[in-house]
Parts: structure tokens; sequence; C-alpha cells
């Protein structure tokens, strides 16, 4: 059964949280501190903490590596909205982030996602479908409609970060340096080229992608089918 630790100074968002994830069925942990979060990550040992960064004693932000070196995905749940709180939290290794308030069904389906990717993180590459698009990295192929497409190199590279992460946010940075490298990492414009790219080959409307999602200054998401 899967084991979620709420890490969250305020006592109703803390109650919500922990309403929604039981009734999936899910282990619930709680705490309001990040002395307490820490204490908890050694003795439940939880696959996903969903973290508020507005803690009493520590910012979230410095737990951040903390939980992750302990095995645990991270999914930041904040009443901050400002995009440099986002790049930092997903650079610092957040697997995603979601703005208060937030929709329950949206959640859950972001921590499902979390689960997904951290139970297989040292399995063998499955494929992934996104709409009628099927990335095999294991093959390194990508089909559309059960047509072969053929990308470039920085174009499989940053689909395939994607892919391995589906459903996440991956930062602008983080895609860039990655494929083209530390120098490169504040070379937007590289990044969206290839995005743009990949949605012509990809998309079904490229004007109105739905497979590539941007977040606005902060990074992209590949949606794949539940």
């Amino acid at each position: 059964m899967p084991r979620i630790l709420i890490v969250e100074d305020d006592t109703h968002i803390r109650r919500l949280l922990r309403v929604a994830v039981e009734r999936m069925g899910w282990q619930v942990g709680e705490a309001a501190t990040a002395r307490e979060a820490l204490s908890l990550l050694d003795i439940d040992k939880p696959e996903v903490v969903l973290l508020d960064l507005g803690l009493p004693d520590r910012d979230g932000l410095e737990l951040i590596q903390l939980m992750k070196k302990r095995g645990a995905a991270v999914l930041v749940v904040s009443a901050r909205d400002d995009t440099a709180e986002k790049v930092a939290a997903l650079d610092l290794g957040a697997d995603d982030y979601l703005t208060k308030p937030f929709d329950t069904d949206e959640l859950l389906a972001r921590i499902r996602t979390a689960l997904r990717h951290h139970r297989r993180d040292d399995a063998e590459p499955v494929p992934v479908r996104a709409g009628d698009v099927t990335i095999d990295l294991a093959m390194r192929r990508i089909d559309r409609a059960g047509e072969e497409i053929h990308l470039s190199p920085k174009e499989y590279g940053v689909l395939a970060e994607l892919a391995k992460r589906p459903g996440r946010i991956i930062g602008h940075s983080q895609l860039l340096r990655e494929i083209w490298g530390a120098a490169h990492e504040t070379q937007v414009d590289y990044l969206r080229i290839v995005i743009r790219n990949l949605r012509l080959k990809l998309e079904a409307d490229p004007a109105a992608p739905r497979l590539i999602i941007n977040e606005p200054g902060v990074g992209y998401r590949l949606i794949v089918k539940e």
C-alpha cells in the first residue's frame, strides 16, 4: 500500500489533504514541522511527500534534497505561486509543484504520477503513451498512430527527458543541462525551437498543443494517458 507523508503546518489544509489521500486507500503520515517530517521520513519511509514550503521551523525548499536523498518523491503543495519559487523547487529536485488552492482530483492525479515514477526508477523503461504517440525509450523508437517518427538527436533527447517523468514539470534549466550541457542551461531559446519542432511532428494541432504543455517561465510536461 502506498505511503504518503503530508508536511503542512496549517491544521485545516492538513486535514483536507489527509481526507483526499485516505479516500484512495493509501497510508498517511502527518508532520507540522520540518523536524517532525525528517523524523517520519526515517521511520515510515514514505514513497511520496506532500510538502508545504512555509513551515514554522525551516523553509521547505531546504528539505527537498534531504527528502530526495531518503528516497521519497516530493510534490510541493504551496501558496507560493511565484515562478522563481517553482523553478527553485524543481531545480532542487522536486517532482512536481501544485499551487494552493488546489483541485483535489488534480492533486490525486499528481500523486499517482509521482508513485508511478517512484516505482519505475529501477525498472526497465516501458513504452509511454501520449495521445496517439508511443515513446519507446528502450528501443529508441517514436511512433505516431503506428507510423515511426524520425527526430533529430536534440528532439529525441528532450522528448526522452519528458517521457522519463511523464506528467511532471521538467524545468527549462534541467532540460538544457541534460541535453545541451551545463554551459547552455540559460539558453531557453534553444529549447523553445526544439519544442516547436516536436509539436510540429507529434501534435494534431501544433498551435494548440495537448501533449507537450508549457508551464510559463518554469518548464514543460508531457501529458500521458492515465
